[in-house]
């Protein structure tokens, strides 16, 4: 066909300029030079078919296997799939970004016309907005028919929902195709019959091994929906892809793009917004586009498409007549004739005439009595107003009449407390007068709070500010106190609820609380004035700023590299076998605190925990009498015991409100100006690059510290979170000890939390049907890909890093010995292009890792149960041995100094990795590390063996 040196076959230039269409111009005249001069041309084509050559090897791999035995081998099948998927991904996209290069560098429109490229251009408008309907239209169909699917199950309705047993959507054209094939090998080969056939196969399973080879995929309702939630996003991928190209070299809102290349920064504010348009800002975006898809091919067949095909669509709903309800109530006694009654004391007119008798004791009498049942007048008493103490015993909640008397005495606190403040009466002091006065004697915070009650009064930012920051922290503290101290009946027997509420009220409690920090950036952007509050309270904060930030941020860096070094540290020597040598700290002065509220189990012996002390007997039968009881019941969330892995999680909150703190505070004093830019107070609270001129301006605004701050917030509420859980996990389980063991190393938290308590979550898709956990495990996927989506719109922070040089420097020049090392040049940052590339490789990294460790991870899972067993299988056999060897080592005289070290032994923490079962001692199950570290010699190990009278082939086995 084509010419070669031999002179036989057409020219390849000859056959492109003879093939003309009719709505294609002068064709493909032209393209041969095109091609034989653009390195970028012939690479982008290069690239397209391979990438669509290596789709095609994934799909193929699987339905019609080369290999011998590689249908039955599904860990190397899922790997091999994922692994072609997304290599085909990444090379479709380097084809579309060579050719945004070819459009940029290499395509000549002077000696172009009317050929096929130019008319392509030309129509540039009507190819995007036909692509962006097509993308428009899949999205809005295909996700409206899942959420119909969602309602009607939902409402008990299946007969509603598009599946293959109720309103079918048959993908008919493919099905039609599947028996075409089906049909075909009865005359074309009969050898290849239906049966054995992956893709267009019939209904026999072929087993090889014990093991389905073959399985036929019959195509449904279920299959027609995710095939297009595929097209969607493919489409979405070729329009950002194809939108870069045409747009390459120029649009109505740069003409001249051409001219400013490939990949370019914000071109200042001159045009209106120019980030992120330029053709490198086309495929970062759909490097995230490509994700979603390719993570949608990866899991059709094992995850979405079977998820929704044998669960969701396909089973019958829950019957919601029959969902358990809440299992708690809310005490909540209504105002007017209920409360009177409710306060009246039998006998008695009204609540009055006890309140002016003196005798307010008679509000106490007659409490509940332990047997009272919640709602009912069985076991209830008369007192309306108590200090019991503790919880009760049936709603494990606090006792209602205490909390009316806790209401009731800060009411009369606050009614005291008020006449501090000056009202339309003429009593108590007025603000301004107050804030005037507060001046330091030692003359270090200068005229002191003079000026700020105008600059609060006229700043609508300060007000809100200061509010924002009073109800973030109140916020943060209902989280805590509503699961430690439980106000609602049976609320602390309803774990879930109590889990929702505390996530629900942190996460509450940290928007708020940046949402202040923002608020006051912007007070000191438009409301500040430096003449109102010359040498105050703000202006040396101002004046101080440096100071304030390196120590914050040194605060950060050593609570960081601390925690983490501890942690590391601590997994190095689990996975050495060497337990033993964890870097364990306990939180004595917490325990400390802990054990002056009457806490015991600490040994303390201090205030409430000292048995003999007066505070404790006054305790036991004055007031709060159970008090103590509840500190010391080891069931409830009142005081939890703390230890090791306590100090380092807590630790490491602290680092992520440090930073937290840090980028926050930092974005405020920084609002008004920096060295970098010292007039950044004229530009606002949020704006973009201020063009090349200063050296890199992107990202230094107020608003884009804020904007920094809230994931590092978002960061250390899942700390929080995770350490609520797992510690109440293990508390409601019973099984404390697990936490306090695998708390103190990173692997124990990822094995022991989040993989062992994975399963629930998992299983509330199966091919079972619906169960409890349904909800749940698709929010819990929602969520992912609202997260994953969110990373398409993240762009770097340049110039923040570089103030934070800047001050770093600063720091670093006012510090001995750090003074001596100096910074020739101006700290310059990375730019857009550069820090958004590092950004891309890191994310399209850690996607393709995840993926495809999670794949083979599933399969893998099998051998690890194998082991498991294998380990289990020998410590039941070695039981009888270890019991019979502890009665006999107690009779040798010659071990009796060695018997309270081997006690010692017995409390340490068992390694149960399979893998290091031959480094065990299968007396004791710990590691033989732990003998050497306690003195044991080689000559002692083998008299314990003697003494526990072994035969010599268990002998051979320490």
């Amino acid at each position: 066909m084509y010419r070669t040196n031999w002179g036989i076959g057409h020219g390849l230039k000859d056959i492109l300029e003879a093939h003309k269409g009719p709505f294609t111009g002068q064709g493909h005249k032209g393209l041969y030079e095109i091609l034989t001069t653009s390195w970028h041309a012939q690479l982008s084509l290069n690239l397209a078919m391979l990438g669509s050559l290596t789709i095609v090897v994934a799909h193929h791999m699987y339905s019609m296997p080369p290999y011998p035995y590689l249908a039955t081998d599904y860990g190397t099948q899922l790997s091999l799939f994922t692994h072609h998927m997304w290599i085909g991904g990444f090379l479709i996209v380097g084809a579309a970004a060579h050719a945004a290069i070819f459009m940029v560098r290499d395509y000549d429109p002077t000696t172009r016309y009317n050929d096929l490229l130019d008319r392509v251009l030309r129509h540039r408008d009507a190819i995007i907005s036909h692509l962006n309907w097509a993308c428009i239209f899949l999205g809005f169909h295909s996700f409206g028919l899942y959420i119909h699917n969602d309602t009607m199950s939902a409402l008990g309705r299946p007969q509603d929902m598009f599946s293959d047993t109720a309103i079918q959507l048959q993908p008919v054209f493919a099905q039609w195709i599947q028996n075409t094939h089906a049909l075909a090998p009865g005359a074309t080969a009969p050898g290849a019959t239906a049966s054995t056939s992956l893709t267009w196969g019939g209904g026999d399973l072929v087993a090889v091994g014990g093991k389905v080879a073959l399985l036929p995929i019959p195509l449904g309702t279920a299959d027609f929906l995710v095939h297009h939630i595929h097209a969607f996003t493919i489409h979405v991928t070729v329009l950002i892809l194809l939108k870069g190209v045409l747009f390459a070299r120029s649009s109505r809102l740069i003409p001249d793009k051409a001219n400013l290349g490939f990949r370019f920064p914000c071109d200042g504010p001159g045009r209106g917004g120019t980030c992120q348009s330029d053709v490198w800002g086309s495929v970062s975006d759909q490097g995230v586009v490509t994700h979603i898809t390719g993570g949608n091919f990866a899991q059709s067949s094992i995850t979405i498409n079977g998820w929704l095909r044998d669960f969701l669509w396909a089973q019958a709903s829950q019957d919601p007549l029959h969902v358990r309800p809440i299992a708690h109530a809310i005490w909540d006694p209504h105002f007017g004739q209920p409360a009177v009654e409710a306060f009246t004391r039998g006998g008695a007119l009204g609540p009055v005439n006890i309140a002016y008798s003196g005798q307010w004791n008679l509000y106490a009498q007659n409490p509940d009595s332990s047997s009272h049942l919640f709602g009912t007048a069985e076991g209830a008493g008369t007192a309306i107003l108590t200090l019991l103490g503790g919880f009760h015993p049936q709603t494990q909640s606090l006792w209602l009449t205490d909390i009316a008397h806790h209401h009731l005495a800060i009411a009369f606190i606050f009614l005291v407390a008020g006449h501090m403040y000056r009202t339309n009466f003429g009593i108590g002091h007025s603000m301004k007068d107050l804030l005037d006065a507060h001046i330091p004697p030692g003359g270090r915070l200068g005229r002191g709070h003079k000026g700020l009650y105008d600059t609060i009064n006229n700043s609508l930012h300060f007000q809100l500010g200061l509010a924002l920051a009073s109800l973030g922290v109140i916020t943060s503290l209902v989280a805590q106190h509503m699961y430690s101290l439980p106000a609602y009946a049976f609320i602390a027997q309803d774990f879930t609820t109590q889990a929702a509420l505390y996530t629900h009220h942190q996460y509450i409690a940290g928007f708020i609380m940046t949402g202040a920090f923002a608020h006051g950036a912007i007070f000191f952007i438009r409301d500040y004035n430096p003449e109102q509050n010359e040498d105050n309270v703000l202006a040396r904060m101002l004046d101080h700023k440096e100071a304030i930030i390196s120590h914050l941020s040194w605060a950060s860096l050593f609570l960081g590299f601390h925690t983490l070094g501890l942690y590391v540290h601590n997994d190095v020597m689990l996975a050495f076998g060497t337990p033993e040598k964890q870097i364990l700290i306990e939180p004595i002065f917490a325990q400390w605190i802990q054990s002056a509220h009457g806490k015991t189990s600490y040994g303390f012996d201090v205030l409430l925990s000292s048995t003999t002390g007066p505070a404790f007997n006054a305790g036991r039968s004055i007031w709060l009498p159970g008090w103590l009881n509840a500190v010391n019941e080891n069931s409830n969330s009142l005081f939890l015991t703390i230890g090791p892995g306590d100090f380092l999680v807590h630790h490491a909150i602290a680092l992520g409100l440090h930073t937290t703190t840090l980028i926050l505070v930092k974005g405020a004093l920084d609002a008004r100006g920096s060295k970098l830019m010292p007039d950044k107070k004229d530009f606002g609270y949020s704006f973009p690059c201020d063009g090349p001129g200063r050296g890199g301006t992107c990202d230094i605004s107020a608003w884009d510290a804020f904007y920094l701050a809230v994931f590092w917030m978002l960061n250390t509420i899942g700390w929080v979170t995770f350490y609520w859980h797992w510690k109440h996990i293990t508390l409601w389980q019973g099984n404390v000890s697990q936490f306090n063991e695998s708390s103190t190393y990173l692997m124990g938290w990822l094995r022991d939390y989040l993989w062992l308590n994975s399963s629930q979550l998992i299983n509330g898709y199966n091919p079972f049907g619906m169960n409890s956990l349904s909800v749940w495990a698709w929010m819990f996927l929602f969520g992912h890909l609202v997260w994953a989506t969110g990373f398409m719109f993240l762009i770097s922070w340049r110039g923040y890093w570089q103030e934070l040089i800047e001050t770093l420097a600063w720091a670093h020049e006012r510090t001995p010995l750090a003074n001596l090392i100096r910074w020739r040049d101006k700290p310059v940052a990375l730019s857009i292009v550069q820090a958004r590339l590092v950004g891309l490789a890191h994310f399209s990294d850690s996607t393709c890792i995840m993926d495809t460790n999670r794949n083979s991870t599933i399969m893998a899972r099998k051998s690890l149960i194998q082991r498991e067993k294998k380990r289990q299988k020998l410590e039941q056999k070695y039981h009888s041995i270890r019991r019979s060897s502890k009665k006999e080592i107690s009779k040798v005289p010659s071990l009796s100094d060695k018997w309270e070290i081997y006690g010692k032994l017995q409390s340490l923490p068992r390694n149960s990795a399979p893998t290091r079962l031959h480094r065990r001692c299968f007396l004791t199950g710990r590691p033989r590390a732990n003998y050497r570290d306690f003195g044991l010699s080689g000559h002692i190990l083998r008299e314990m063996v003697h003494a526990c009278l072994l035969p010599g082939a268990t002998r051979s086995s320490w």
